[in-house]
């Protein structure tokens, strides 16, 4: 009602103009949300990913559209930002939110900066389109390929169509693994769909863009996994089914299924989700096996012993850290510079190897995640260039895991 007598009194010429825009802004400054959020560690976080449930958008903010807000710094800087969906099939006739599944933005934590606090409005305007630092797709046009990248570092893995025979008659490329690849980039924007499109004999050339120079082979790659008897490691075939989640520009999320196999008799599945953050060089994977019965069994993950390029006479260290539960490497090749490998697994309880790989060992549960964070660099592109850098890296990178930020959400005034 007072709104509504201010509006009636500028109609009639009883407030001055000044008045009735200072009433109109603090009408609007009410449909704003306040974000603040903390964490507990002293070192810097770059590329703080956070995360709001759009349910609790829409509270603060009704009727809220996901093209027409704004996310801002406490200095008023626009950040970028992305929404989930939740199904495409969803359908949100209230507009409560229900289609949607997060809202999603980024903050550079300095070092000592404990907290910070971000602002969430509506704007009248359709928001910009984003820089794509996140991507993955599927990729049938090269036998079932599923890449994936952030503005750091790329990676794929392998269909069933690449493990499929070559019928008579034709060349065909037959590899069968679930391990994981690495693509080497040297620039932040997205190269999937560029490398694909130029050739698989270009995108083993750094043509200023980067390369795969990674070997997997029957090997677990960069972060593959498989069920650990106590003398031999059980793994799948390439994978079966995919589905993505969340495609950037911040943040890709999507799953990988793979068909059932035998571990010394029991009869398993799995799925794996993988989340892919921008200016991350570790995604995190989510891995859920399933099998009869209720044993206790042990899961590995893996690192290929031999990772470098071809011809390039590798000088390669590993190291195994319980206290950051890490494994790691560091390959220093021949004449295409060094990189490094690693895996965080936070349930981790011990270390292993067979003859392809170094592994590290977690207990898991038929239906129970297990949750892991596996990635790379290269000294070519990025801030990290020896293998110490590299070590530090992953011990912040663990105790993040092991902090993760606190959020909290509150009516916020312009």
């Amino acid at each position: 009602m007072r709104l509504h007598f201010t509006s009636l009194a500028v109609s009639l010429g009883l407030l001055p103009l000044s008045l009735f825009s200072i009433a109109s802004q603090n009408a609007h400054a009410q449909e704003q949300l306040h974000v603040t959020v903390s964490h507990q560690l002293a070192d810097a976080r770059p590329s703080e990913t956070i995360t709001i449930p759009w349910s609790q958008v829409n509270q603060y903010l009704p009727h809220a559209l996901i093209q027409r807000i704004a996310v801002k710094d406490k200095n008023g800087k626009v950040l970028p930002y992305q929404v989930t969906n939740v199904a495409p099939q969803a359908k949100d006739p209230q507009g409560v939110g229900i289609a949607y599944g997060e809202l999603i933005f980024q903050h550079n934590f300095a070092a000592g900066e404990k907290s910070a606090e971000f602002t969430i409005e509506k704007i009248d305007t359709v928001a910009p389109v984003f820089e794509t630092k996140a991507f993955g797709r599927h990729v049938p046009e090269r036998l079932d390929d599923f890449a994936w990248e952030n503005d750091k570092i790329g990676h794929r893995t392998y269909g069933l169509a690449l493990a499929a025979p070559a019928p008579a008659g034709v060349t065909k490329e037959v590899l069968v693994t679930s391990g994981i690849d690495i693509w080497f980039k040297r620039v932040p924007y997205p190269i999937v769909d560029r490398w694909y499109n130029k050739g698989h004999d270009h995108y083993h050339k750094d043509e200023g863009e980067g390369l795969d120079m990674y070997n997997v082979g029957k090997s677990r790659g960069c972060g593959g996994t498989g069920i650990w008897d106590g003398k031999q490691l059980y793994t799948s075939i390439n994978y079966e089914k995919w589905k993505i989640l969340a495609n950037g520009p911040v943040r890709t999320v999507f799953e990988l299924s793979y068909q059932s196999w035998d571990a010394a008799g029991v009869a398993i599945t799995e799925t794996k989700r993988f989340t892919v953050d921008a200016g991350h060089y570790l995604d995190k994977i989510e891995s859920t096996f399933q099998y009869a019965g209720d044993a206790k069994l042990t899961a590995a993950v893996g690192l290929n012993k031999t990772p470098s390029d071809k011809g390039q006479e590798p000088k390669i260290s590993v190291e195994k850290n319980l206290k950051s539960t890490s494994l790691s490497q560091w390959i220093q090749q021949t004449t295409k510079g060094a990189f490094g490998t690693a895996i965080i697994l936070p349930t981790a309880t011990d270390y292993t190897e067979d003859q392809l790989n170094h592994l590290i060992l977690a207990p898991v549960n038929s239906g129970k995640t297990m949750t892991y964070y596996a990635g790379a660099i290269w000294e070519r592109w990025g801030d990290i260039k020896t293998k110490e850098e590299w070590d530090a890296y992953l011990t912040k990178m663990a105790a993040r895991y092991q902090d993760p930020i606190k959020v909290n959400l509150s009516s916020g005034k312009k």
